[in-house]
């Protein structure tokens, strides 16, 4: 897909890119199911050529004729019905998120659109910033399918001061992830987020390949960080609505902070996430202190520490967000 971004691209080749990814996510949800978790029968002197499901396994398991699933894995997404559908995602074992993405990307290959589009700069309701306002001992944003921080309230700023850091505006946790140092370790679990962050934009490119400021964004990260190629290539998609994010902030130290997001109105993707804290915890102590830290200075990004807060010989080195895991 990265590299297919071109202005000038037609809708013959943005129809193209769908069956192409089509192709691709098919055949790597296939490589993943074994002929034992599908329930197929196995013989003994019999030497495969793959380890996971042959196409005609997929449409004896869907229900179909293996001509015609090997046409649609090819992107020929041509009147294929619910049903269908259906069958493949049960035969490919595909969980909620990879059965929406599969359907995004067969209505997409089937569809008239107009070629690669620079979207207008999304915006965020009043109303919906003063919600956030509202929360005061909460850090929240609005991000975009893309991972652009659209909007935020001061603690929030506060929390993601390292992110803030870079000059670039709307501020994007994507490009913050694989192409700045820091994120190693502000992230404590870096690779789970490194994961999970391309599993997000897997799955809004597959709800819009024309988005051409989404396409540029999976271009500069392909480009510049081996990290985001290798599983940009995994074809791992993911609805990441909940759960807890270990951070290490360069003021406060180690967070351990669970969150929520609620998406936002039925127009461009848009979400709030907002972050907590335990009672009583550890935690709670740090992000009581961040906020007072917040308070005292409304210049946030650049009053933060660019390194760890702890003496040199006590703290761990940061990897390389630019380097394979």
């Amino acid at each position: 897909m990265a590299g297919r971004n071109d202005p000038s691209i037609t809708n013959r080749d943005v129809r193209d890119d769908f069956r192409a990814e089509i192709r691709e996510f098919l055949g790597t949800r296939r490589a993943k199911v074994t002929p034992e978790q599908a329930g197929l029968p196995t013989y003994g002197g019999e030497r495969r050529r793959v380890t996971g499901l042959r196409r005609e396994e997929v449409a004896l398991l869907a229900g179909i004729s293996s001509e015609y699933y090997t046409r649609l894995e090819r992107g020929n997404a041509t009147g294929v019905s619910e049903s269908v559908i259906e069958g493949i995602a049960q035969a490919l074992q595909l969980d909620e998120a990879e059965r929406i993405h599969l359907l995004h990307l067969l209505r997409g290959a089937g569809a008239t659109r107009p070629p690669r589009r620079r979207p207008a700069q999304q915006r965020v309701r009043p109303a919906v910033q003063r919600v956030l306002d509202s929360m005061t001992g909460t850090p929240a944003f609005v991000l975009s399918g893309r991972g652009d921080i659209l909007a935020d309230n001061h603690l929030g700023r506060a929390l993601f001061s390292p992110v803030y850091a870079d000059p670039a505006r709307p501020p994007n946790n994507a490009r913050f992830v694989f192409l700045d140092p820091r994120a190693t370790e502000f992230f404590r679990e870096w690779d789970k987020v490194a994961g999970d962050t391309v599993a997000m934009l897997r799955a809004e490119a597959g709800r819009d390949l024309h988005d051409r400021r989404l396409m540029d964004l999976i271009g500069e990260l392909s480009t510049r960080s081996e990290a985001f190629r290798h599983r940009w290539a995994a074809h791992n998609v993911r609805i990441h609505t909940t759960g807890v994010k270990l951070l290490h902030h360069p003021v406060v130290g180690d967070l351990d902070l669970p969150f929520e997001t609620f998406p936002l109105g039925d127009g461009p993707s848009q979400f709030l996430l907002a972050y907590t804290a335990e009672p009583d915890s550890p935690s709670q102590e740090a992000l009581n202190l961040l906020a007072s830290w917040a308070a005292a200075d409304d210049d946030i990004e650049r009053s933060a520490p660019t390194g760890d807060c702890e003496p040199a010989d006590s703290a761990e080195s940061a990897g390389s967000a630019d380097s394979p895991d």
